[in-house]
């Protein structure tokens, strides 16, 4: 009998064909288990037919490998067979790891079939050579072949099926199982064939292709479809990768969305939405449970004035301090959230009236103290209405409207504590909603009216022009002064198409005396902090100008110190806009916010309006005094005009002239009159 001699090149060639069979195996499986559909059929055909065709080269050409010298002929067809064989066993194995859950009973058997299936594939590809006289079996490493098989069987699934998931943790892991299930499938093949022992004739039989060509031949194609198919396994995979990291982005994306259009930006607390959908909830389950709940309304008393003497940011933080305030009494079962500025609105559960008085009490302790941020020490109070369910609302709009009436009674009864709702309070509430809804449709029915106060030329006393005043005829309370209606318009919007009719108004008159010969007077034209902000303004002033035939630099538009501030950068785009169209710009109540001299350097405005509390104790000497001839002299600096109002007594009229204020407006020169009364000279 001849004994088996072995090519090492081929040897080692087969096994790194083993190696990386293995390898595509863990890679097919990973695909397979995370496809679906026709692209889960396609990878696991795809992915048996790279493994099957593996997994058989390695077999053949470590059948080559034997004995270099001799020239063996094989039966096509039970080669073919062979190759069958071996896919058919890598699609079972495919599919078998597939599953979500892979048990023992489940293993056991699959084990068998595919270890089976590996040593069909092995002895049918001995059977396909030709040899004469027959090959000679020893059984016993026939048996421990078949023993090796199952084995090596059982392992490759169990390790295909814990590793069938890409991670970059186990990739170390996936590459020591691939060169464990190489070694295995190797040693398999090696083994049967130590259990062949072939004739010794068969030296001299020179028939058939020379094994090394055939070799290389195998080994090339078997290469080359197994690197193909990791190249595209890889490829797809990480084009799934970076799917599932977009898919996770945008996921997140929509969570976080989803936080934002249900939260508060600045404190984090549930915003009006959320807080609705709580309180229908809490009424719900009130209703179920028969127990009462509290809804408070609170507002910050004195939070305006910080906001507008510190700044937007200074306010904000202290927003955020109020919350972290008002969140330490609370425990239980409660919602606290900011619907508005300075507005919060609390549920709490509570056993009796009682439970919520203690709890407001708390809430208005935690906030009647110093805030410090730095550098500042901010000093603002707490104002709270109560409204208890069923007791005093029925529905979500009765509570809430309740709870803001009480609210608006501690705030007229000294403000810094709080109130239960009694229907009394109602009246005052019903007013002002009354009030809000007249006011909704004051423009459409004509009732809003511009008084128009002079400006006089201060050395000269000669008028230059006027500022127009809002004023509203109320058809049942008569002639109604900003101070009782504009809260409410900014509240609600309102103050957005109001102010839009206020400057075509304004045109509209001025051109009107424009047209009775009147060219030198300008008109002055005060904007909101919400109408500063509206993306259409400037096209909203052209388009008013054009209507009227009004040149740009007869408007004179005042925007309070406050509102110029508040966003500085898009103050200085909107009036930079304005002024190359040639429109004026004024900065209103100067003196009484917080300007950064940078940015009011940048501001294009052509005057300065000192607010009227300097002006009212204006005297020759005094704190007055002094801060008003700073805000000439710094105004004079920049070469810009300036405006007093509030002008009420002779001594105000020449101290203010002596000082170089160019503009004075105010009771002693003019009183702001109807346009009827205007008389017009010629």
């Amino acid at each position: 009998m001849l004994a088996n001699h072995y090519d090492p090149l081929l040897v080692a060639i087969s096994f790194v064909i083993a190696i990386l069979a293995a390898w595509t195996a863990l890679n097919m499986a990973g695909r397979v288990s995370t496809s679906e559909g026709r692209a889960a059929w396609l990878w696991l055909s795809g992915g048996s037919i790279a493994m099957g065709i593996g997994v058989w080269a390695m077999h053949f050409i470590g059948m080559l490998a034997m004995d270099s010298v001799m020239s063996v002929r094989y039966s096509p067809g039970l080669t073919a067979l062979s190759m069958l064989v071996a896919i058919a066993s890598s699609l079972f194995a495919l599919w078998l790891v597939s599953v979500d859950k892979l048990r023992l009973k489940r293993l056991l058997p699959g084990g068998v079939v595919m270890g089976t299936g590996v040593v069909s594939m092995h002895y049918i590809g001995m059977a396909a050579m030709e040899v004469d006289p027959a090959i000679v079996w020893d059984y016993r490493w026939v048996t421990l072949s078949v023993i090796i098989a199952l084995i090596a069987s059982f392992a490759a699934l169990w390790l295909t099926f814990r590793l069938r998931h890409e991670a970059a943790q186990v990739a170390l892991m996936r590459f020591g199982a691939a060169v464990i299930m190489g070694i295995a499938i190797a040693g398999m093949h090696y083994t049967g064939m130590m259990a062949a022992h072939f004739p010794q004739q068969m030296t001299m039989d020179h028939r058939g292709v020379d094994g090394n060509w055939l070799a290389v031949l195998v080994s090339v194609i078997t290469l080359f479809i197994l690197g193909i198919t990791l190249l595209i396994s890889m490829l797809d995979a990480r084009l799934q990768a970076r799917t599932a990291l977009l898919a996770s982005s945008l996921a997140k994306a929509n969570t976080e969305l989803a936080q934002l259009a249900l939260q508060d930006p600045l404190t984090r607390l549930p915003n009006r939405v959320l807080f609705e959908d709580r309180l229908d909830q809490a009424i719900s389950q009130s209703n179920r449970e028969e127990r009462p709940f509290a809804l408070m309304f609170m507002d910050l008393d004195g939070f305006k004035a910080v906001n507008d003497a510190f700044g937007h940011d200074v306010g904000d933080k202290l927003l955020m301090a109020v919350t972290e305030r008002l969140q330490e009494p609370l425990e239980g079962q409660y919602t606290l959230a900011r619907i508005g500025g300075d507005e919060f609105v609390l549920l709490a559960d509570i056993q009796a009236p009682d439970d919520a008085a203690r709890l407001a009490d708390a809430l208005v302790q935690s906030i009647d103290k110093p805030f410090i941020i730095d550098p500042y020490e901010l000093v603002v109070t707490l104002s709270a209405g109560i409204a208890i369910y069923p007791h005093d609302g029925q529905n979500e709009r009765e509570l809430m409207f309740n709870a803001d009436a009480a609210m608006y009674h501690t705030k007229h009864s000294g403000r810094n504590g709080y109130h239960f709702f009694q229907p009394s309070m109602n009246t005052f509430a019903q007013q002002q909603l009354q009030l809000m809804n007249d006011l909704w449709v004051a423009e459409e029915r004509g009732e809003l009216r511009l008084h128009y106060q002079p400006k006089f030329e201060a050395l000269s006393g000669t008028i230059i022009g006027f500022e127009a005043l809002l004023r509203w005829e109320h058809p049942t309370k008569g002639l109604l002064s900003p101070d009782l209606f504009l809260p409410l318009a900014e509240k609600t919007g309102i103050i957005i198409p109001m102010g839009n009719w206020v400057i075509n108004e304004a045109c509209r008159q001025l051109g009107e005396w424009r047209a009775q010969g009147q060219h030198s007077w300008s008109m002055a034209v005060n904007l909101s902090a919400l109408q500063f902000e509206q993306p259409t303004l400037i096209e909203t002033i052209m388009a008013c100008l054009v209507s009227h035939a009004i040149p740009p630099e007869m408007l004179i538009l005042e925007v309070t110190e406050t509102t110029a501030m508040h966003n500085p950068e898009q103050s200085v785009a909107v009036l930079t806009r304005l002024t190359e169209l040639g429109v004026k710009a004024s900065i209103d109540d100067f003196g009484t916010g917080y300007s950064s001299l940078l940015y009011l350097k940048r501001l294009p405005a052509s005057e300065l309006k000192i607010d009227r509390a300097f002006v009212k104790e204006l005297k020759g000497e005094g704190e007055d005094a002094t801060i008003v001839s700073a805000i000439v002299a710094l105004a004079q600096t920049l070469n810009l005009r300036v405006v007093a109002e509030g002008v009420e007594t002779q001594e105000q009229r020449e101290f203010l002239t002596q000082l170089g204020c160019s503009t004075l407006q105010g009771y002693l020169l003019g009183r702001p009159v109807g346009a009827e009364t205007i008389r017009i000279e010629s």
